[in-house]
């Protein structure tokens, strides 16, 4: 089984971040992964997105170009990837920031206030981690079970600090209804 992923949005949301937690759960549970960024010149406010691809087979190429989900974190994000998505594929969405409702009938669609969510917590910038976590429940595609090593992996040591605030940020997505 192979799933496409697309994160989108400004940069400055930690849509990378989200990428590369969501592809280390991959590597450990000894999936083949892959995980491509791309940002736009500015670092804070510019577009951000990253493919991440895990699979049970090695992948071929990179690039997910017709994504199975897409998480969508500002509006110019679901203007420009909503018609990407797979028929059948998840879609994701920050309602906090994005107000239209998607479009598409053919596919899962999942609004959570995500930025909303992460400011009641007094994390503002993790509601990457929010998202994510609903992710990982709507789709199965690597287990809850793993998420603290993963975590592990990418909160550097210089900010262990925020391990756990990251971990419960992820466990708030998780549990969204």
């Amino acid at each position: 089984m192979t799933t496409n992923i697309l994160l989108a949005g400004f940069g400055g949301q930690g849509i990378l971040f989200a990428g590369k937690f969501l592809a280390y759960n991959g590597l450990i549970e000894e999936k083949q992964i892959s995980w491509l960024p791309s940002y736009g010149p500015e670092m804070r406010g510019g577009t951000a997105n990253c493919s991440v691809i895990i699979s049970d087979e090695p992948v071929g190429s990179p690039i997910v170009t017709n994504p199975d989900v897409l998480i969508v974190m500002n509006l110019p994000s679901l203007d420009k990837y909503e018609k990407a998505v797979v028929p059948g594929g998840k879609i994701f969405v920050d309602s906090t920031l994005i107000d239209r409702k998607v479009a598409r009938e053919d596919v899962d669609v999942f609004y959570i206030p995500a930025t909303q969510m992460a400011k009641q917590m007094g994390a503002p910038t993790l509601a990457n981690m929010i998202i994510s976590g609903k992710l990982i429940k709507e789709t199965g595609v690597v287990s809850y079970g793993k998420v603290e090593a993963a975590l592990k992996k990418v909160v550097s040591a210089k900010h262990a600090d925020l391990l756990s605030v990251n971990l419960e940020a992820v466990t708030k997505g998780y549990e969204f209804k």
